[in-house]
């Protein structure tokens, strides 16, 4: 397996494997990715390969903290996809690794989701509530709300998260 950036060459290959991981919502979350990439034109996105064939997708969008003092830009981890016959063997926590050490090496101080929490806390993540994080809505549930504080992180950086208006856009805020 080999992890990479992604490039517009792979974008159909990665709406097919986003539609494909994400079952009965896969239509929805694979229209999802392309407006992120309109609407974040620094966003960080990384595939999965093995042998030529896209087997996984990780994609970190900016969004803001609202910290008592600041805005502060933070990145969400939205979608993670890996084909189904691929799952359950490492593919989407190495993508985590990947893109969790890109991030380090940019000073982003944390890294936010929305997910399942027994599988995020296997690769660092806790429940954003219990560092005193706000959830940019009441729709997802307080477990689901996850965070990574990276090196940068300073006991100051607290507050609610503010999704990109492109998660609101295509309706994907919470458990559907």
């Amino acid at each position: 397996m080999h992890i990479r950036a992604e490039t517009p060459a792979d974008h159909p290959a990665i709406d097919q494997l986003v539609e494909g991981a994400f079952g009965a919502s896969g239509r929805m979350v694979a229209d999802l990715v392309p407006a992120l990439r309109r609407d974040d034109p620094e966003f960080l996105s990384f595939v999965a390969e093995d042998g030529g064939t896209l087997i996984g997708h990780v994609m970190f969008t900016r969004s803001l903290l609202d910290a008592p003092d600041r805005l502060i830009p933070v990145p969400v981890l939205s979608p993670l996809s890996v084909a189904p016959e691929r799952q359950r063997q490492g593919v989407g926590g190495a993508l985590i690794r990947h893109g969790v050490a890109e991030l380090e090496k940019r000073d982003v101080p944390l890294i936010f989701l929305e997910g399942d929490p027994a599988y995020y806390a296997r690769h660092g993540f806790v429940p954003g509530g219990d560092l005193g994080f706000r959830k940019p809505s009441l729709r997802i549930p307080d477990a689901a709300f996850q965070v990574m504080p990276l090196a940068a992180h300073r006991p100051e950086m607290t507050g609610t998260l503010v999704y990109l208006h492109t998660f609101w856009d295509h309706d994907c805020v919470g458990l559907r």
